[in-house]
């Protein structure tokens, strides 16, 4: 009669084994649920594989006398293509200890220059050494118009860069304006007070500079 009485173990053993099987269960669709919020945080798989990667090119400096008065400067650039715009860090080097520049967009690379667009300061240290970050539109859309107003002309792509001295004493002073006799202005900074130009994308093709080789 003892034999043929349930035991406790008998009759909890399918209870808890449900409760296993439905812990189990709860655990698997929460770990569905956390994957697929983190999908969504993100974009998915397929957002982050369709963003395109990132570009580099380097800055070269603007003329053989800019060589001469500042035989290390240079510069490396990425530009990374987002969703909506795309990132940008300008890397500056060799350049006079805690000097300011002035980083523009530019239709060409060289005089005289075209479509320009203001994009931002940078500041060299002690070192020499300068950096900005930019976000924006750089990619193979960049462009500007002006359909009417004070000026008008059709829709201008702009895909090279060029850095100025803000002070146009500093590059006179350095002697990197050979045969001036009074520092060269021009109006390549918020005061359009600025100095010559002194690393830029000569190096790329006039209508194929570096920012037309970045797609998002």
């Amino acid at each position: 009669m003892s034999s043929a009485r349930p035991t406790i173990r008998s009759i909890l053993a399918p209870t808890a084994a449900k409760a296993v099987t439905v812990v189990a269960t709860g655990a698997v669709a929460a770990a569905l649920s956390l994957t697929a919020t983190a999908g969504a945080a993100t974009g998915g798989a397929h957002a982050r594989s369709a963003t395109a990667s990132s570009f580099s090119f380097g800055l070269k400096p603007s003329s053989s006398a800019i060589s001469a008065c500042l035989p290390k400067a240079g510069g490396h650039v990425t530009i990374t293509p987002g969703k909506l715009n795309d990132t940008m860090t300008v890397n500056l080097h060799g350049m006079p200890p805690n000097t300011g520049f002035d980083l523009f967009v530019i239709q060409q690379p060289t005089a005289p220059f075209g479509v320009s667009w203001y994009q931002s300061d940078i500041q060299a240290n002690d070192n020499g050494f300068g950096s900005a970050t930019v976000r924006g539109i750089f990619d193979a859309e960049t462009f500007s118009v002006s359909p009417g107003g004070t000026t008008t002309f059709a829709p201008t792509h702009q895909y090279h860069l060029g850095v100025w001295f803000n002070d146009p004493n500093v590059p006179f002073n350095l002697g990197c304006e050979p045969g001036a006799t009074a520092p060269i202005v021009t109006p390549f900074n918020g005061e359009q007070n600025a100095g010559i130009q002194v690393v830029n994308t000569a190096q790329f093709p006039v209508n194929a500079g570096p920012l037309s080789h970045v797609h998002r």
